[in-house]
């Protein structure tokens, strides 16, 4: 269990370990946070003060929540020259595995897989563009 700050509300100090987390690649661009029941026991806090954390990862634009899969990670946002954040273009979708991906893996070339990507664009230039993959649940 992280520290506390004294003086600062409960879910800014969940939101700021979590944050550390992300841009520390503990938990790296792409994957999904743990879920609410995790977090919720690992800080000893209520169901509603970790939904205030990760809207606060949300608005920072260091995690999306797509519903019904969960929570996922982003790289640290980038900001224009104002000071504006760049446009973040997230991705979900189904492939299968070539060779590659298969033995990273450990299944069969052609399983089902989930990618997923989120591409950041500037000035209507992409800037980054993470890609991950998970086994599909269905298949497990």
């Amino acid at each position: 269990m992280p520290t506390l700050h004294y003086g600062q509300p409960r879910y800014r100090v969940i939101a700021a370990e979590l944050r550390k987390r992300i841009e520390n690649g503990v938990i790296p661009p792409g994957t999904l946070l743990p879920t609410e029941g995790t977090l919720t026991a690992e800080f000893r806090a209520s169901r509603g003060t970790i939904r205030k954390a990760i809207a606060v990862l949300r608005e920072d634009g260091l995690a999306s929540t797509a519903h019904g899969r969960g929570t996922y990670a982003h790289a640290n946002p980038r900001f224009h020259e104002s000071g504006q954040r760049g446009d973040l273009e997230i991705r979900q979708r189904e492939v299968t595995a070539d060779e590659e991906l298969a033995t990273l893996f450990g299944v069969e070339v052609g399983e089902i897989l989930i990618e997923h990507e989120s591409v950041t664009r500037r000035d209507m230039q992409v800037e980054v563009v993470v890609r991950s993959y998970r086994l599909c649940q269905s298949r497990r």
